[in-house]
This record gives structure tokens, C-alpha cells and sequence, in this order.
């Protein structure tokens, strides 16, 4: 792969802000170089623009150097950044699974960059051939969501490798549910493929979705491109110490993760008895996908009982499907009590 005829030669010829925090980097007695209010000490200083600290913690948690690991507010900053590091607007191209989490398509349209949708089959899963076929010379990202988003099922590992030892240009694979599937995240793999980016989150497993810090693991080379493109001080202060807080509780994650399969396995057994569920499609996520006779009427009925699901109707290949989100036992209990009032 040669980076950098995929990188917009702006991008790659620009010359990235250079906060004060970049020029200094270390411990001093007195800082009179940001222009920051003396008066107010605890927030009154910028913070590490490269969150060298946190990056630290997770690089042990994850086994990867931390000049592997980008962080950014929430999944979407990435998968934005992305996108305008290698895309030049209505030039280049970006292909997808589809159905598939829809930023990757509201980023692309944000960055009028062409969104190409490759269906998967009726069973969710990947074709490696049929998703190449849809790239071009113009082609510079595909996007796989593995465990993908709303079908719920991880793609086949094999596919995803014969499209990272086929194409050309970067994949990108969103693991932001990858803590409650069987398989290993790709992370390990990175070295083996240069052009290849994986994306992880703490709003799930972590339990973190108010917090909004994403994970980026690519090459050192990709990721100095993100910190270039990246707004100065685009995770705070406040985010960097809750997190780092939160890394030193991996034990209570892992409970929590045993907690929800636990509920998985329980709606995954009680969804199947309901006459109006038509289907429950296989899930390595936190959440299951389910086919009903009338996912408008059902939708509108559970949130009548104060029950709110997610309606994936509209959603390519998903008519007549809602998607459930394992809640806590209790929760979950309740959903089960609500859709035996309504048979």
C-alpha cells in the first residue's frame, strides 16, 4: 500500500496547528505560553492535545503501542476524519455493507464524498467478491461493522481478509461491539495489514455512551494523519480523567459483560415462544434483532407501555424488524411481561 497516493495531497502536504501544548511537552512552575487564566486552577489549562497518559493506560489493556491508538469524541469523530484524510470530495468514492450503522453514510454525504451500498445476503453475511466488484481506481475506503449494526452477527473473518489482502485502498472494521462476540478483535492484525483500521468505543462493554470517547487502532502512519486533520483539543480534560478512571475497573466490566450475555441468552430463549415473532436472528452483540408480523403496530404498542425498542423497518433487508437492546434483568423481564399482554 503506498499511503500517501491514498491521502488527498492537501492533507498530506499541509502543515498541521501546533498548539502550545505540542511545542511543550513536560512538567514547569509557571506556564505563560496559552494564553489560559491563571485564576481558576484545575480547568483552566489546556489538556494533552494527544491524551499521552490515557493512551498509555489503554495501550496495556489492548497490547498495542499507544502510537497506535487515536482518540476521538465518540466513534463518529474517526470515522469522520477518515473520510477527509483520504477522500477528495466528488472525486473519490467510499464503498459499504448495507444495511450497516448509517454515520459512514452521513459523514460520507457531510464530505460529499460517493456512498456505494453492497447488499449482504438474507442471512446478513458478507460477500468478499460481490463488495470488490463495487470499487473502482476511485475507491479509497470500505466500511464493515463486524459485529454490524443492526443485524447484529459478526462477518466472516475469511471475507474480511480477502478484501484486506485484495484491495487496495484502507478498511476500516467498527468493533463497537466486539466485547460480547466469540471472536478476537482484528487489532492484532495490524501489523499484518498496513491498510487497515479498526475502530472500538467505550459507550458499550464500558458502559460510557455519555462520556463520548472513540477508539481509532491503525499504523503509526495513519494515525500521525488523524492528529493532523484533528481539532487541537478534541477530547477534554474531563473525558481523559473519567476514563482513565474507569480503565482501572476492568474486573467490574467483565461483569458486566457476563451479566449481559446472561440477558441475551435469556431473550434470545423467551422472544422464540411469542406467536407474533416470526424470527430471532443470531447476534454476538448486545442487542437482537427479531422479525414480527407488524413492527409498526408492535413498535407503537410496547412504547404505549412505556417499552421503547428500536423500529428497523425502513432499514435495507430488515422490513418487519425491531431491534432490542439486552437491558438489566428487571428490564428485560418487563419486555418479556409487556409482549405476553399483547399476544
Amino acid at each position: 500500500m503506498n499511503l500517501q497516493q491514498l491521502v488527498r495531497k492537501n492533507v498530506w502536504d499541509m502543515k498541521a496547528y501546533s498548539s502550545a501544548r505540542d511545542e511543550f511537552k513536560g512538567e514547569a512552575s509557571v506556564y505563560l505560553d496559552a494564553n489560559e487564566n491563571p485564576l481558576n486552577d484545575k480547568y483552566n489549562r489546556y489538556p494533552d492535545p494527544l491524551q499521552w497518559a490515557l493512551k498509555g493506560k489503554i495501550s496495556k489493556i489492548k497490547g498495542i503501542a499507544s502510537e497506535n491508538i487515536f482518540l476521538g469524541n465518540g466513534s463518529d469523530e474517526p470515522i469522520d476524519l477518515v473520510i477527509r484524510v483520504f477522500c477528495e470530495p466528488r472525486v473519490d468514492n467510499i464503498v459499504a455493507i448495507d444495511p450497516t450503522y448509517g454515520m459512514y453514510q452521513v459523514c460520507a454525504d457531510v464530505n460529499d464524498v460517493e456512498y456505494r451500498k453492497v447488499l449482504l445476503d438474507e442471512n446478513f453475511d458478507l460477500d468478499a467478491q460481490k463488495l470488490l466488484e463495487k470499487t473502482d481506481n476511485n475507491t479509497k475506503l470500505i466500511f464493515l461493522c463486524s459485529p454490524n449494526n443492526p443485524t447484529g452477527n459478526l462477518l466472516k473473518r475469511e471475507e474480511i481478509e480477502k478484501i484486506l489482502n485484495t484491495f487496495q485502498g484502507v478498511v476500516v472494521v467498527d468493533e463497537a461491539y466486539i466485547d460480547f462476540a466469540s471472536e478476537d478483535t482484528w487489532i492484532a492484525q495490524l501489523e499484518k495489514y498496513p491498510n487497515l483500521i479498526v475502530l472500538q468505543t467505550f459507550s458499550k462493554a464500558w458502559g460510557l455512551a455519555a462520556v463520548r470517547l472513540g477508539m481509532a487502532f491503525a499504523s503509526a502512519e495513519i494515525i500521525k494523519l488523524l492528529n493532523k486533520v484533528k481539532y487541537p483539543y478534541n477530547v477534554n480534560i474531563l473525558t481523559q480523567n473519567y476514563v482513565s478512571g474507569e480503565l482501572d475497573k476492568l474486573e467490574l466490566r467483565k461483569a458486566w459483560i457476563q451479566t449481559l450475555l446472561k440477558g441475551r441468552d435469556y431473550l434470545n430463549a423467551e422472544l422464540p415462544k411469542l406467536p407474533f415473532v416470526e424470527k430471532v436472528y443470531p447476534t454476538d452483540s448486545n442487542f437482537i434483532l427479531i422479525k414480527v408480523a407488524d413492527a409498526n403496530g408492535l413498535y407503537n404498542q410496547l412504547a404505549e407501555k412505556g417499552v421503547i425498542v428500536r423500529n428497523r423497518n425502513t432499514v435495507s433487508l430488515c422490513a418487519g424488524c425491531l431491534r432490542i437492546t439486552v437491558g438489566t434483568d428487571e428490564e428485560n423481564e418487563t419486555l418479556i411481561e409487556v409482549l405476553n399482554t399483547l399476544i
